[in-house]
């Protein structure tokens, strides 16, 4: 057995104890760098959009990852108009049930946290903004109500005779608001935060900027950068599960996490505008594999927009009654394409598309307008009635065309007899033999012309 200090002698003997201290000094470098990666790191994650199905996706993946690396805390840099009330639920119970502390940092400069972006802020365990960045507007956006239509004021609507119905939306909408304002409220008491402001925004669709929301107490920070953020909110304590933790972020590092290709290709295809094309693609690429069957290619292609149409629209709060007008119209072009008449039922799928594409989203499933771009509709609309009385045209040229095709066709073609007696005969037309008359004596081998036809009988005249 060699002793130690038999080693260290051969060691030095060898003159490499210099490489080997080198060596054992960049592993242990490289050791405490990875144990404070995985022991104290931040993790910062970017949201930029509408709040939908792939944003919940996104920070439920986020918060995974933090957990999984022991993170101090998870950034989330939030920058959004606005958007669906599940999925802004769901965030919400994901953040309030995280392991991991959460700062949501409404940023770059011009970033805005509005409407769902405002009950996110509020869940987080630090709230911080960017110079120059606004939140609030947190109003529920009025149910039934045409998008980019004027609705009518609240003194108007005291002035006039409320209907049954009329009397119902404004409950479902006093129901909403309050559902809200007590979302709201319970978050900002949960984080110690303004709970009367936190009403505002919902009920009077209040807004502040950063300055204005550090003063009012609605958010912790406001910090330039993340590494501003990060040395502003170190030493700060936060409660997390119940219990008390302190932040050490200031010289902790940084690691982004993006979201994975599926959550941004889910967020691709649920917006209103790409749902609807691939729809469009999907069943105009099923009717056409239909009406040509062996294509092949408008099939294949037809099918997958149609189902990633379907997924889109899954993550969207369709209205099924108008989702269901639109397939009919659809339908009806169809039919009118496949059984061409005077346009009747094309027109009247025409109107059934229009009117289901402009309600196909239920505005009750989100606190902003989620809308098929009107023009977007009208261009479907008019390349479809152009499609539609295109075939519709075509067809009723077709009926005035001579026939090509079956006996009809042999009307006006020439021939030969190939033997006659008296008035009656044979002759051979079109590589065929058939019984014909004349109203002349004819000859074998003589050149006629086929007037019409009586049955199986050509009747035929000198040529």
């Amino acid at each position: 057995m060699i002793h130690a200090a038999s080693l260290v002698a051969l060691v030095r003997r060898s003159r490499m104890w210099p490489l080997l201290f080198l060596l054992a000094g960049l592993s242990a470098l490289a050791q405490a760098q990875t144990q404070r990666e995985a022991n104290g790191g931040v993790l910062v994650t970017t949201i930029n959009g509408v709040i939908g199905v792939s944003t919940t996706r996104q920070i439920d993946q986020a918060i995974q990852r933090a957990n999984e690396q022991q993170a101090v805390a998870l950034i989330v840099q939030l920058d959004t108009p606005g958007g669906l009330v599940t999925s802004t639920r769901d965030i919400i119970k994901a953040m309030v049930a995280s392991p991991v502390p959460i700062v949501i940092y409404v940023a770059p400069c011009g970033a805005r946290a509005a409407s769902a972006g405002t009950f996110i802020t509020y869940a987080a365990h630090i709230a911080a903004m960017a110079p120059g960045t606004n939140l609030g507007a947190a109003t529920p956006i009025e149910i039934g109500g045409l998008p980019g239509m004027p609705q009518r004021q609240p003194d108007q609507q005291k002035n006039e005779k409320e209907s049954s119905a009329a009397s119902s939306q404004a409950a479902r909408e006093r129901k909403a608001v309050n559902d809200a304002v007590a979302m709201l409220r319970s978050l900002a008491q949960l984080r110690g935060r303004n709970a009367e402001w936190a009403e505002k925004a919902v009920r009077e669709a209040a807004t502040l900027t950063s300055a204005e929301a550090l003063k009012e107490g609605v958010i912790d920070v406001v910090a330039s950068s993340v590494d501003d953020l990060r040395a502003q909110i170190d030493g700060r304590k936060v409660s997390v599960g119940g219990a008390e933790r302190t932040l050490a972020t200031r010289n902790a590092a940084v690691t982004v996490f993006e979201a994975d290709w599926r959550t941004r290709a889910l967020s691709i295809i649920s917006d209103p505008n790409i749902a609807f094309i691939l729809l469009m693609i999907g069943f105009y690429g099923v009717i056409l594999e239909f009406w040509n069957p062996g294509a092949l290619v408008p099939g294949v292609i037809g099918g997958i927009s149609l189902l990633l149409a379907l997924t889109g629209l899954s993550a969207l709060p369709v209205h099924y009654g108008a989702l269901a007008l639109l397939v009919l119209g659809i339908a009806l072009m169809a039919a009118e394409a496949f059984t061409p008449g005077i346009g009747v039922l094309g027109i009247g799928g025409l109107a059934a598309f229009l009117v289901g594409s402009i309600f196909l989203f239920d505005a009750p499933g989100a606190d902003i307008e989620i809308v098929v771009s009107l023009p977007l509709i009208v261009g479907a609309a008019v390349t479809t009635a152009l499609l539609i009385f295109g075939i519709v045209a075509a067809a009723m040229k077709a009926r005035e065309r001579p026939p090509a095709a079956g006996a009809e066709q042999l009307i006006g073609m020439r021939g030969e007899v190939v033997d006659w007696d008296g008035e009656k005969g044979r002759v051979r037309a079109n590589g065929e033999i058939w019984a014909a008359r004349g109203g002349r004596a004819l000859q074998a081998g003589d050149a006629v012309r086929v007037v019409s036809r009586e049955g199986l009988t050509l009747v035929v005249e000198r040529s």
